[in-house]
């Protein structure tokens, strides 16, 4: 089973949920950030308290004492994506598609060959959403296996390996998952909080 929810961090740092957790906010964290991950997180495994979280080699969150649940969250300006699995590790990566002054040099410095000739596939007036299609395969890959994002350069998202990669643009979003069984992103698979 694979759930993926997709929400506002405005809306969900501040309904029930994350206003139980207000006194919980550690020092130096996004406040607003924090709270609609963790209340989002928090709901979804109600009735159960929030568990405590472990942190894997490079700093991958997972829940202590559910070692048959997975999760991973990632979020981009306002907007906030939180992955659940009970058929293992799982990545996601969302990004808003925008501008970047560099992101020509940005995808010459960390894409594979076979990334590029994706990229240069594309018309012209394409390549920026395509370059964005590209960045968050290669992040929801990374964050997979726990990596850490410098670790991006080393991952071909053109050639998964035995994963699943699946990509998903809607309005001016990106996202994209890797799952270690098959899953594809749609409407259908996708909650909208």
């Amino acid at each position: 089973m694979y759930q993926v929810f997709l929400g506002k961090i405005s809306t969900l740092s501040t309904d029930s949920w994350a206003e139980a957790l207000a006194e919980s906010v550690p020092q130096n964290v996004d406040r607003a950030r924090w709270l609609a991950a963790r209340g989002l997180l928090s709901r979804l495994l109600a009735p159960q308290p929030l568990p405590d979280f472990v942190y894997g080699e490079q700093g991958k969150p997972a829940l202590a004492r559910q070692p048959s649940l997975w999760f991973n969250l990632s979020h981009s300006g306002d907007d906030l994506v939180l992955m659940l699995s009970d058929e293992g590790e799982i990545g996601c990566d969302l990004e808003r598609i925008r501008p970047h002054d560099n992101w020509r040099a940005l995808a010459n410095a960390v894409f594979t060959l076979g990334e590029h000739a994706e990229l240069e596939r594309e018309t012209p007036e394409a390549q920026l959403p395509a370059f964005w299609r590209i960045w968050t395969r290669k992040e929801a890959m990374v964050k997979q296996r726990g990596g850490s994002p410098w670790q991006i350069v080393s991952v071909d998202s053109t050639f998964p390996a035995s994963l699943s990669v699946s990509h998903y643009q809607f309005d001016e979003l990106s996202l994209a998952v890797c799952t270690p069984t098959p899953f594809t992103l749609s409407d259908a698979t996708l909650t909208r909080l």
